[in-house]
């Protein structure tokens, strides 16, 4: 049986290792398609997509179209067999989903019909989850509704961020796309409609969501701490600067030292939200809406990433100070 021919489309560094793993199999594509260089941060400069420089890497011919019209030439051009769809970063249009006669593919990074959408990782470790995986399924118009070929689940880690986890999944992702592209060369892949009722959503960061709340609970703002890193980060307020919290404990009660009536660390932690109630020397708690924060590590405006220790030792942070 020959090997099918294949089109890559892809953009963000999920999908790196499937492309590598491709490369080396009988699914080798034919191109990669990824999204134009795009001008970033202040200089502007340009930058290529994570998957380009892998592509290129592994000697593979790589294609930017700028919009639907070129890349349906692409595809026009190409004839493929199977489109291949790896955080591509557009909705395909019928013609183009139409168009190979094997279907196209795309792998999520959630179990789906949850967490359809732009930020599927983030959200489901935001949300507090224990769990989620890995879908590969048919392409269809509309955003992530197509039936699934194969899904396998993925048990989230206590503190595990969104770096870590997407790392992970992203290898899951690659294994499991190539156990569904030998199910379609054989022509026994499986279509399993996802329960539309069932379904949840997972929108793109907005920039609330790097802004932390101290009437959240400890937990809450915990999850948000891990789904924001590595990048972008959560941020309060101190001194009128931005202070990112890199990374955080939750806890419920904080300990009294014997003899010590700070009414800041009262036993029924009556403290308004985002004070400061307890310091170390290596780190220190603030108040929640609900529990304590032990503070870890921290970034100050402009500033590298630090050791709770150090912060504490370079600013002039007290007891009774107020965060936000």
């Amino acid at each position: 049986m020959s090997s099918p021919k294949i089109i890559f489309l892809a953009t963000a560094p999920f999908a790196v290792p499937s492309l590598k793993l491709l490369a080396k199999s009988d699914y080798c594509p034919l191109a990669v398609v990824t999204r134009p260089d795009r001008p970033s941060g202040r200089g502007k400069k340009f930058l290529s997509p994570p998957v380009k420089k892998t592509a290129a890497e592994l000697g593979l011919e790589v294609l930017q179209p700028k919009g639907k019209e070129e890349l349906y030439w692409v595809v026009e051009q190409a004839h493929p067999d199977i489109i291949i769809n790896v955080a591509y970063g557009m909705i395909l249009p019928a013609r183009i989903l139409e168009h190979p006669v094997l279907g196209c593919v795309n792998v999520h990074p959630s179990l789906l019909p949850n967490y359809r959408g732009a930020a599927p990782v983030r959200r489901a470790i935001m949300a507090g989850e224990q769990v989620t995986g890995v879908s590969v399924m048919y392409m269809a118009e509309e955003m992530d509704a197509g039936d699934i070929i194969l899904q396998e689940q993925v048990l989230i880690a206590e503190e595990e961020t969104y770096g870590m986890l997407h790392d992970r999944l992203a290898q899951v992702g690659a294994e499991l796309l190539q156990q569904a592209l030998n199910l379609l060369q054989q022509g026994i892949a499986p279509r399993i409609p996802q329960e539309e009722e069932k379904a949840t959503y997972a929108p793109p960061l907005a920039p609330e969501d790097e802004i932390l709340d101290w009437s959240q609970t400890a937990e809450a703002i915990y999850n948000q701490v891990r789904g924001m890193e590595p990048s972008p980060g959560v941020y309060t307020w101190f001194s009128g600067k931005r202070l990112k919290l890199r990374k955080v404990i939750p806890v419920h009660k904080p300990g009294q030292k014997q003899g010590d009536k700070s009414p800041l660390c009262s036993e029924t932690g009556q403290h308004v939200p985002g004070t400061v109630c307890w310091i170390e020397k290596d780190n220190f708690l603030v108040a929640a809406g609900q529990g304590y924060l032990k503070i870890t590590e921290l970034q100050p405006e402009g500033k590298k990433r630090i050791s709770a220790g150090d912060f504490l030792r370079g600013y002039n942070l007290q007891v009774g100070d107020t965060l936000g």
